[in-house]
């Protein structure tokens, strides 16, 4: 039960502060992203606030723990090598995120929302997720 309370309130807390804080906002994201046109500078406060909480609670609670709340150990990656997997990853998911202005998380905190987009957006990102697993599970 502990578990479902936690899971409960973290993620009240997080939907509620993509929503607050406009991150669901595709044209606040795009405005963010755009530092050569009509940057909106306000979502490096929402980032520099959610990093100033985040930090000290992950050195002093969360890092010396060996297990996550609902019982998993915490497993660290030990891979450090910038493989082209990651490299190519990474360009389609900043395109993406560039395209519309939408984050997954964001995404996920917007789906109350009704917005015919996030759908469509959630939809194809499943997608994309699959048919990656299926391309390269035969690599």
């Amino acid at each position: 039960m502990f578990k479902v309370v936690v899971g409960l309130i973290t993620g009240l807390l997080f939907g509620l502060g993509m929503n607050v804080s406009q991150m669901v906002n595709p044209y606040k994201v795009l405005n963010f992203l755009d530092v050569s046109g009509n940057w909106d500078a306000s979502l490096a406060f929402v980032i520099g606030g959610a990093l100033l909480v985040f930090v000290p609670f992950y050195h002093f609670l969360i890092k010396p723990r060996s297990h996550a709340v609902n019982g998993e150990p915490i497993q660290c990656s030990t891979l450090k090598a910038i493989s082209p997997k990651l490299i190519i990853g990474s360009i389609i998911f900043g395109v993406g995120w560039g395209m519309v202005g939408i984050c997954p998380g964001p995404a996920v905190a917007s789906l109350l929302r009704g917005e015919a987009a996030i759908y469509w957006f959630l939809l194809s990102m499943l997608l994309g997720h699959y048919l990656s697993k299926r391309l390269f599970s035969r690599a």
